[in-house]
């Protein structure tokens, strides 16, 4: 019997046009829901043809199988805004998990609103920011996420799960582990501080601004996009480095007696502690003396031109060809070091 596909899906998209990385072979299914009733009949469809469901987002953080994905692709399309609590020193607003991450993030600025200025410049869409807890220069989502919305897939229920529900952690969250494939995304809960101060914690940052300057959330805003920008890590199709994932490796926490350890035999070796029990590593930092250098290549595989943590699609490249890039940087940066490197990206499919 012929399966009856509704209106509003598509067959065999491309993966490759719906990932930064440029890279995957075809999506059974894919589908760009605006509503939850829209949304709930093509769960309930899936459902009922046995097809598992895969929330997309923009693909920034995505490698895709080149045998694609013998599923449905989901990616929202609401991009609202909701005032949900204000007074004079903080605002709640309920954001749509279709809405581009840093739309939010500018709209954010200008209203004097802080809390996530230093996340201006990452792509993909709201609903990511709590699956991966995305951070950068100093700040992460989850130190402003107070909830998050969802539809269970399988019991077809919407939840309200709250920040500590979500078991936020370094650039993960329940989303990506214990609840991976059980809920869909649909709207955050954001708090913000009204014409609060402008996070200044990362060095490249302080660096950027006269010393005891205070700049606005826009100067601030300006200052990440202009670092980004010179490291390659925002998307712009004409960089010739815009075919990535971002960084690609998460930065290694390890206790602090072999974090101690490793500076002692590798002077110059940068420690962040964590607490005083653990230590971050920088995955940049081992990668580089390990012996990889900006721009290295192997096959359509290579690190970007500005920075060693992105592994870029060179042109032509397959998913084996990152993957293989990345066992060999693995390999060696364990060899030296002892240090096992993790991968950041979300895998999808086979």
């Amino acid at each position: 019997m012929k399966l009856q596909i509704p209106d509003g899906i598509q067959a065999n998209r491309p993966i490759s046009e719906l990932t930064t990385f440029e890279i995957g072979g075809p999506a059974r299914f894919f589908a760009e829901p605006s509503g939850m009733t829209q949304i709930r009949e093509l769960l309930a469809w899936a459902k009922q043809e046995h097809i598992s469901v895969y929330p997309l987002g923009d693909g920034s953080n995505i490698l895709a199988s080149d045998a694609g994905y013998n599923g449905l692709l989901v990616r929202l399309n609401n991009q609202n805004i909701d005032i949900i609590n204000k007074d004079e020193e903080q605002v709640l607003i309920r954001v749509g998990a279709g809405m581009v991450w840093d739309n939010l993030v500018s709209f954010t600025v200008q209203q004097d609103w802080a809390g996530i200025e230093c996340l201006s410049g990452i792509p993909g869409r709201v609903g990511a920011s709590p699956m991966q807890n995305i951070g950068a220069y100093g700040q992460e989502a989850a130190q402003a996420i107070q909830a998050v919305e969802v539809l269970d897939i399988d019991e077809m229920r919407s939840l309200v799960l709250q920040n500590e529900e979500c078991k936020f952690a370094y650039r993960t969250s329940n989303f990506k582990t214990i609840w991976k494939g059980k809920y869909l995304i649909t709207a955050v809960h954001f708090c913000l501080h009204i014409h609060g101060p402008a996070n200044l914690r990362y060095r490249d940052l302080q660096n950027y601004f006269q010393p005891n300057s205070s700049p606005s959330l826009s100067e601030v805003r300006q200052a990440v996009l202009d670092i980004r920008r010179s490291k390659s890590m925002l998307y712009d199709p004409s960089d010739p480095n815009h075919r990535c994932a971002g960084s690609f490796f998460l930065n290694p926490i390890v206790p602090l007696q072999e974090a101690n350890l490793l500076s002692k035999q590798n002077p110059g070796m940068p420690l962040y502690p964590v607490n005083n029990k653990c230590c971050k590593l920088s995955a940049a930092w081992l990668i580089d003396h390990a012996g990889f250098s900006k721009g290295y290549q192997q096959g359509c595989a290579k690190l970007s031109d500005k920075h060693v943590l992105c592994l870029v699609n060179a042109g032509g490249a397959r998913a084996q060809d990152i993957i293989s890039l990345a066992q060999t940087i693995q390999e060696k940066v364990h060899l030296k070091f002892g240090i096992e490197l993790t991968a950041e990206p979300n895998m999808l499919g086979e």
